[in-house]
């Protein structure tokens, strides 16, 4: 219950309105309250501070760069999912936005093959 209000406390407000622009987190209160949850739940920290703002960071860089190509749809609807789901994190963002293009274009070379009766008769 602590972890839920250290949360809504922390991330209320995080995501700024769905826009042109990669939203604007606060990454250190993101990596700080995520730490302090494990540690409240009695649970071996994941990931230090450290190394989860710079996780955050480097995606945030790299969501920096695909936000203007990416479709307006599939940005809103990441945005809203991570609204929604209280998922305020870039890494996330990205995975979302990753996983949307991933469907939208899958790779060419790769044909399923189901079963058929006529599969083996060439």
């Amino acid at each position: 219950m602590k972890a839920a209000v250290v949360s809504l406390a922390l991330f209320g407000t995080e995501i700024a309105p769905i826009s042109g622009h990669v939203p604007e987190l606060k990454v250190d209160a993101l990596c700080k309250a995520r730490s302090a949850g494990d540690k409240l739940m009695g649970l071996p920290e994941a990931q230090s501070v450290a190394d989860c703002v710079r996780d955050e960071t480097a995606a945030k860089e790299k969501l920096s760069t695909i936000w203007g190509t990416t479709s307006r749809a599939i940005r809103n609807r990441c945005e809203s999912d991570a609204v929604a789901l209280g998922i305020r994190s870039y890494v996330d963002l990205l995975t979302c936005i990753q996983l949307a293009d991933d469907v939208k274009s899958p790779s060419p070379g790769t044909k399923l093959k189901g079963t058929s009766k006529r599969r083996n008769a060439k």
